[in-house]
C-alpha cells in the first residue's frame, strides 16, 4: 500500500525536465519562468530566437536551468529535433506544456488555404506530433510523465468574433487531451488541459485592438494576468494530481456564459 505525505502536494520539480512551447511571449513565457523557479530544467521554445535568449537570461539570473531552442510547430522535423536536443542536454522529458498557438482573426469563408493550414498545424497537428514523440520516449523508458495542453474557453463557447478556426482547433485539443489520457493511462502518463479565458498576451492584445475593450462586459471587468494560472499548472504537475487525467480545467474568471 502506498503511503502518501500529508499534505500530498509539492511544487518541487527539481527532478524533472520540462519542454514548453510558445515561450516567446504571454502564457508560455510565464509557464517557463514558473517551472524553472520550481527547479525543473526547462527547454524554452519558439520561433523568435532573440526573445528566447532574453528569457534564458532571466531564468538563469534567477538560478534556473534552461535550454533555448528554435521550434516551428508546423514542421515535424523541427519538433522531433527539439525533443532530441532537449534529451541530449537534460535527459528524458517528463513534463510537457503544449502552449504554442495562433489565431485566425478572419471570417471562415475568407481564410486562405495557407492560413487554414498554419492554424491547424500550429494549434493541433504540432501538439499531436510532439505529445506522441514525448510519450513514445517515456513508454520506452518505462517512466511516468505529465502533459498539459493549453486549450481555450473559446473551445466551449464561440461569440462569432472571427475566430472560428481557432475555436475549432482548441476544441479538438481538448478532445485530444481526453483521448490520449485514456490511451496512455496504463503507462502512467497523465494528459490534462487548461482552458483559459481572457488572459494578457500578444494574441489578446491583438483582439483588444481589433474589437475594443470587451473586458468591461465581464463580471470582474478585467483581462487576467498569466500569473493567475500558476496554481493550476503546478497542481497538474504536482503529486496531488496523480489520479487526474483527461481533465480540462476552465480558468475564465467567470467571464463566459454557463
Amino acid at each position: 500500500m502506498t503511503t502518501y505525505p500529508n499534505p500530498n502536494f509539492s511544487i518541487d520539480l527539481k527532478d524533472h525536465v520540462a519542454l514548453v512551447t510558445g515561450t516567446t511571449s504571454g502564457l508560455g513565457r510565464r509557464f517557463a519562468l514558473v517551472l524553472a523557479k520550481c527547479g525543473a530544467k526547462v527547454a524554452i521554445t519558439g520561433r523568435r530566437v532573440e526573445r528566447l535568449e532574453t528569457l534564458a537570461k532571466e531564468i538563469r539570473a534567477g538560478g534556473g536551468e534552461c535550454l533555448p531552442l528554435r521550434l516551428d510547430m508546423t514542421d515535424r522535423a523541427s519538433i522531433r529535433e527539439v525533443a532530441d536536443e532537449t534529451e541530449r542536454a537534460f535527459g528524458l522529458i517528463t513534463l510537457l506544456v503544449n502552449n504554442a498557438g495562433i489565431p485566425d482573426a478572419q471570417r471562415a469563408h475568407k481564410m486562405s488555404d495557407a492560413l487554414v493550414d498554419s492554424v491547424f498545424d500550429t494549434n493541433l497537428r504540432g501538439p499531436w506530433v510532439l505529445s506522441c514523440e514525448v510519450a513514445r520516449r517515456l513508454i520506452e523508458a518505462r517512466k511516468p510523465g505529465r502533459m498539459v495542453n493549453i486549450s481555450s474557453i473559446g473551445a466551449f463557447q464561440y461569440g462569432g468574433n472571427g475566430a472560428a478556426l481557432y475555436s475549432v482547433t482548441k476544441a479538438a485539443l481538448a478532445r485530444m487531451t481526453e483521448a490520449l489520457a485514456v490511451e496512455w493511462a496504463r503507462f502512467h502518463i497523465n494528459v490534462n488541459a487548461i482552458a483559459p479565458g481572457a488572459f494578457s498576451s500578444e494574441m489578446m492584445d491583438g483582439m483588444l485592438e481589433r474589437s475594443g475593450d470587451f473586458s468591461q462586459a465581464f463580471p470582474r471587468k478585467r483581462v487576467c494576468d498569466p500569473a493567475l494560472l500558476d496554481s493550476t499548472l503546478l497542481y497538474l504537475f504536482s503529486p496531488a494530481s496523480e489520479a487526474v487525467t483527461g481533465t480540462v480545467i476552465k480558468v475564465d474568471d467567470g467571464q463566459g456564459p454557463r
